[in-house]
């Protein structure tokens, strides 16, 4: 059956594979960014893969700009069925060289930017009790991870907000939610982090330098390895997860990913288990 999609963050990379194989499969696509202006690569690859896509400019750390499109949807299609919430940023610093900006920053776009998509939709996708969640969280959502741990943060409350919810909104209203977990992904990603610590100070000479310059060296030997995939890849994955009768709660991408959560997931790999029996516990009379 043909839904109504909106994706954010889709000027590069993964937003972009996912509004591409979206509309290959017959879905309306709302692909949405927050500078329109940056638009040329979505239209690029719409046009190669000979799909049509409805442009919509979304801001996430803007409630007005996220309400206006969710609003802007619905008036025009009449529902809302899937909200990936893609637009995401890193950040590769230790707290001690962190500014309190950078936080807020990281955490306003990886966080509150879900928080404020998710909030959008919900009212639309309760009155239709049906709905379908998915967030790009990653391995760093489950796993911490060295020079990471801002970013860990806000994919860890990613991960718990969306947790809570599968817990009673699921049962009650039919909305589903799918937190999609990859390793690294050969996009415009691990570059823009890089960026960012040029543009803040670049590396610091300090007692962390060592550990840092260890961390990216290693990471630079990895590239080419199976930690790596391609935004398709990981796109295929959220398609599997929107048409799947029972979507799971929590999915890796690769077999590198499985590997590196096995700790944590090796119980409850799809993550369904646990919100059943919090509801059982805390809420079912």
């Amino acid at each position: 059956m043909s839904k109504v999609i909106l994706v954010t963050g889709t000027s590069t990379g993964l937003g972009i594979s996912i509004s591409i194989q979206a509309a290959q499969a017959g879905h309306t696509v709302y692909a949405t960014m927050r500078n329109l202006d940056k638009r040329a690569a979505l239209d690029a690859a719409a046009t190669k893969a000979g799909v049509a896509l409805k442009v919509l400019q979304l801001d996430v750390q803007d409630t007005a700009s996220v309400n206006a499109a969710v609003d802007q949807v619905v008036q025009t299609e009449g529902r809302i069925d899937v909200l990936v919430n893609n637009a995401g940023a890193g950040m590769a610093r230790s707290l001690e060289q962190a500014t309190e900006e950078d936080v807020q920053w990281v955490m306003d776009v990886n966080f509150m930017g879900v928080v404020r998509c998710t909030k959008a939709v919900l009212p639309h996708m309760r009155a239709q009790r049906s709905g379908h969640v998915v967030t790009i969280s990653s391995v760093g959502g489950l796993v911490g991870q060295p020079f990471h741990e801002i970013y860990c943060a806000a994919k860890f409350a990613v991960e718990g907000f969306h947790e809570a919810q599968a817990c009673y909104i699921t049962p009650n209203f039919g909305i589903q939610f799918t937190l999609v977990e990859p390793g690294g992904i050969a996009t415009e990603f691990a570059p823009n982090v890089l960026q960012h610590i040029e543009q803040t100070g670049g590396i610091l000479e300090d007692e962390y330098q060592p550990i840092l310059m260890q961390y990216i060296t290693k990471a630079q030997s990895r590239m080419g390895g199976d930690i790596y995939q391609t935004a398709d890849e990981v796109a295929a994955v959220v398609m599997t997860s929107l048409t799947a009768e029972h979507p799971p709660l929590r999915v890796r991408t690769s077999d590198w990913s499985e590997r590196f959560c096995d700790i944590k997931t090796s119980a409850d790999p799809d993550g369904t288990k646990l919100p059943q029996q919090v509801y059982a516990e805390l809420v079912q009379i």
